[in-house]
């Protein structure tokens, strides 16, 4: 997987596909299952608790805890588990995380962060620097709170830009 300009490559000039596991609004967290090549229902969140974007994966990496890298999707649109989108990546948030309930140790679990193609609103956007407002904020907190209710640690290490990011997932390529 290079990220390279050919057409015929799914990455091209640092756009991406991605295949979403949760949607934006969804009090549901969905896992994709690569033995049976399906979503799996994995959890409920509590009430008042939504994914604020929709979540997904990167296919053909594996991050340091074994599953492929985490991307969150900013749109003006919702999509639906399984949906693949193109999309440009803009940055990311370097993060460590517990794997484990109570557990001390800490393995790097990036969330990195892209806008799709075909976005409107959003589709200006070529940087982390141009997220509207809070929104930053406001997922590094969701991350925060998503991992205290399995009594797990998420810890921000810092933001990435986009040629960072687009570097990392080159790295995690598998």
């Amino acid at each position: 997987m290079n990220i390279s300009p050919e057409k015929n490559n799914r990455f091209f000039m640092g756009c991406i596909d991605i295949v979403i596991e949760t949607p934006k609004g969804s009090t549901e967290k969905y896992d994709y299952d690569p033995g049976l090549h399906l979503f799996k229902l994995k959890k409920l969140l509590p009430a008042g608790m939504v994914f604020p974007y929709d979540f997904g994966f990167i296919p053909g990496t594996k991050g340091e805890d074994g599953d492929p890298l985490d991307i969150i999707v900013i749109s003006e649109f919702r999509s639906f588990p399984g949906c693949v989108i193109k999309c440009k990546v803009v940055g990311g948030i370097k993060a460590e995380q517990s794997e484990k309930k109570r557990s001390d140790k800490l393995v790097r679990n990036d969330r990195f962060i892209a806008i799709p193609k075909v976005a409107k609103m959003f589709g200006r956007m070529e940087s982390i620097q141009d997220l509207p407002g809070q929104a930053l904020e406001e997922l590094e907190q969701f991350f925060i709170n998503y991992n205290n209710i399995e009594e797990k640690k998420f810890k921000v290490l810092s933001i990435m830009d986009a040629k960072e990011a687009l570097k990392l997932i080159e790295s995690n390529k598998n």
